[in-house]
């Protein structure tokens, strides 16, 4: 299929953009990867009247990196943050989670400031975000603001973006010291949709004991489902029981749906599943953990 007729923009300065996409209020579409708009087009199930490419905007293509976490452009393509070694080293889940959105030729040209403004329920990087309680820069008609990540994505396809803005860079927060983190996820072939995936962070003290636990759900909810398991692992070893249990009860707060991939249940049962698997993982990579190894390693030779 083809796409229906629209006017096509590609302005060069982020004003004209933002100038270009405000005229054309809830007719307007942001191209920036394509990944999402570009199907949707073909298949009409989008149809804008405005079409406005921001490749040629100068300056939202940059990665920053610095003690408060990584900072992403709109214009970031995903392969292009996985393979940061800075980015990586100071905020692990990122690449965890980009080695999860779909497969490399998309990866290639899709950007992760895009897949957070697409706010599909299965994104990765909309988890990411709101898992490490991350931000989206916006510029629109009326200037600059800051929206968090839990205000940003509101519904399934939906953001806090008004009409005429552009979220123009993502801000992921370096984790706390002694956090380690984890993705995993389910589906059919490596690269599609998940049928239920799991994001972790885990802090753990110098004892190995949690101070901090949480977890972030992907296509369990109608938006990416952060829950806070501090009470149900605070002051435990993280031990496989333990994690059972909490991963229990974040399975009791989704909301899925059935549909023609899987029951409702069925992604109940996942989401107990792969929440454990990904709390054991972020446990292991803590810090404190590898540390605690090393020191049993050394004590028995």
């Amino acid at each position: 299929m083809k796409p229906p007729p629209f006017a096509y923009h590609a302005p060069t300065d982020l004003d004209e953009a933002v100038g270009l996409l405000a005229e054309a209020g809830e007719q307007g579409k942001i191209l920036a990867g394509g990944q999402s708009l570009i199907p949707l087009l073909n298949m009409r199930l989008a149809s804008p009247r405005v079409v406005v490419d921001i490749n040629g905007v100068a300056g939202l293509d940059g990665i920053g990196t610095d003690s408060g976490g990584v900072r992403v452009g709109a214009l970031v393509r995903h392969s292009q943050l996985e393979a940061d070694t800075a980015a990586a080293e100071a905020v692990p889940l990122l690449r965890q989670g980009l080695r999860l959105v779909a497969h490399p030729v998309i990866r290639n040209r899709g950007t992760t400031v895009g897949s957070i403004a697409h706010a599909d329920p299965a994104g990765e990087m909309p988890a990411v975000l709101a898992l490490l309680d991350g931000a989206v820069e916006v510029r629109g008609p009326s200037g600059s603001r800051t929206v968090p990540a839990a205000a940003f994505t509101t519904g399934p396809m939906e953001t806090a973006l008004a009409p005429g803005e552009i979220a123009v860079a993502a801000r992921f927060p370096q984790p706390a010291p002694g956090t380690g983190t984890a993705f995993v996820e389910i589906a059919r072939r490596h690269g599609d949709y998940a049928l239920c995936g799991a994001a972790a962070a885990l802090t753990l003290d110098a004892d190995g004991r949690v101070t901090a636990a949480r977890c972030c759900l992907i296509s369990a909810a109608p938006v990416p489902l952060v829950v806070d398991l501090t009470p149900d692992l605070s002051g435990t070893r993280a031990l496989p029981g333990e994690l059972d249990e909490a991963a229990a009860a974040a399975a009791e707060r989704t909301d899925p749906e059935d549909d023609i991939h899987a029951s409702a249940g069925y992604r109940r049962h996942l989401a107990r599943v792969l929440t454990g698997r990904a709390l054991a993982r972020a446990a292991a990579a803590s810090p404190a953990a590898t540390a605690a190894t090393a020191a049993d390693t050394g004590a028995t030779r």
